[in-house]
């Protein structure tokens, strides 16, 4: 018999979290409470972990030692959360500590490799009824845009110095074959060997004209710059964009680097090479096609375009296009991610442009978020100090958990793709 667990109290600010700290207690929580019970004990008790209850219940397989352990210290409530909203429960449930985890990637990780199958398939078509769509204000629309991108990359300047090596570099690394455990000395390195790839992929060189969707916080542009290409690179986030703008100063690059508040499709000019990493995520699947022949319109006869996007099954991305998840509400508004063949359909049928060369680097995004959380950890008393309260630190402990466990399972991809023109 397991002891009886202890309860988290956490009392979410309610002007910062809204009702968070209550949990849904209508008729539709009330319903989905008792649905989400059976469904979970039944998922569960064949899964490789150990779930936990206060009155010494515990759920999985225990013939493995090492399971990782879910903490459920309030089942009512999260239950309710969860039969109210579906996964957007699941995450909020855990920012205001109705469950808790040891080691909550591995938990995570558990999920998110039978995500497809832990409902059962007759339920999987009742979804478009129970689950949340995003909401029209979201949708990545040249306005909503404007508003939807500042909310996450805006948050401050200083937040993401604290988890992101000295290169701000906010996207997957590629390490070196021999880092199979990187430390967080070899992330910098990783991060400039991801760039430096993209670039010779991209073909820069001295004299090229670069063209950069989604800027970070200037790394890539300083290091084309380094090779003596002329930069034009845009950003819908003030912050990132002030800071970027110091960064290139500090390199002595100014007169090389334009880093400009404009939308991917105001951009004009042609170019020599187009450089997006991880952006496409935030454009939205209604305007995939948009952003490929924005590229294509910009791009100079001969050229190449070099992109880094996150990519996720095109069976799930189908089945999932219209749903509202935790990381639109909390993380990335207006956010979706493709899978590849969407891109070469897209490309294929949109563009005169074709997908050259893929690199898949999923397994190196895993241990890129790993590094991350460590390190935000390692800082929790400096990122109360900046404002943010323990339901945020739970909040991005989550979203950084949840992301690694996507990238452990398989069930994400991040990929490196080459595109060129099909005439050329």
């Amino acid at each position: 018999m397991t002891a009886r667990l202890a309860t988290v109290e956490l009392v979410p600010n309610r002007c910062v979290w809204g009702d968070l700290h209550v949990p849904p207690s209508g008729l539709r929580a009330r319903v989905g409470r008792r649905v989400v019970d059976a469904l979970f004990r039944n998922a569960v008790s064949r899964l490789p972990i150990r779930v936990m209850f206060p009155d010494g219940t515990e759920l999985g397989d225990r013939t493995l030692r090492d399971a990782p352990e879910m903490l459920v210290h309030r089942p009512l409530d999260f239950t309710a959360r969860v039969g109210e909203s579906g996964l957007i429960g699941f995450g909020e449930s855990y920012m205001a500590g109705d469950w808790s985890a040891p080691d909550l990637t591995a938990v995570l990780e558990v999920f998110a490799a039978r995500a497809a199958t832990l409902i059962p398939q007759p339920l999987q078509r009742l979804r478009g009824l129970v689950i949340p769509k995003p909401p029209p204000s979201e949708k990545g629309t040249p306005r909503n845009t404007r508003a939807n991108i500042p909310r996450h990359y805006d948050l401050s300047n200083e937040l993401f110095e604290l988890f992101l090596d000295y290169t701000l570099t906010y996207s997957s690394a590629l390490f070196d074959r021999t880092d199979v455990a990187p430390s967080w000395h070899d992330l910098a390195d990783a991060q400039r060997r991801k760039i430096d790839r993209l670039l010779d992929k991209a073909g820069v060189r001295e004299g090229s004209r670069i063209l950069e969707i989604g800027t970070g916080w200037g790394e890539l542009a300083i290091r084309a710059a380094a090779r003596g290409a002329t930069v034009r690179s845009v950003t819908l986030s003030t912050e990132q964009q002030q800071l970027a703008r110091n960064r290139v100063a500090e390199a002595g690059f100014a007169d090389r680097i334009d880093v400009d508040l404009v939308d991917y499709r105001q951009v004009d000019g042609e170019y020599d090479a187009v450089v997006s990493v991880e952006m496409i995520e935030a454009v939205g699947h209604q305007f995939w096609g948009t952003y490929f022949r924005t590229l294509d319109r910009v791009l100079a006869p001969g050229g190449r375009v070099a992109i880094q996007a996150i990519t996720m099954p095109h069976d799930r991305m189908l089945a999932t296009r219209n749903t509202y998840t935790w990381v639109n509400k909390y993380i990335f508004p207006g956010g979706f991610l493709p899978s590849v063949r969407a891109i070469e359909e897209i490309t294929e049928h949109e563009t005169s442009l074709r997908v050259r060369e893929r690199l898949s680097m999923g397994d190196h995004y895993a241990r890129t978020l790993r590094l991350w959380d460590e390190r935000f950890a390692a800082h929790t008393d400096d990122v109360a100090g900046l404002g943010f309260d323990e339901v945020f630190r739970r909040m991005w402990h989550f979203y950084l958990c949840y992301s690694e466990a996507g990238f452990r399972s398989g069930y994400l991809d991040v990929q490196q793709i080459v595109l060129d023109r099909r005439e050329e």
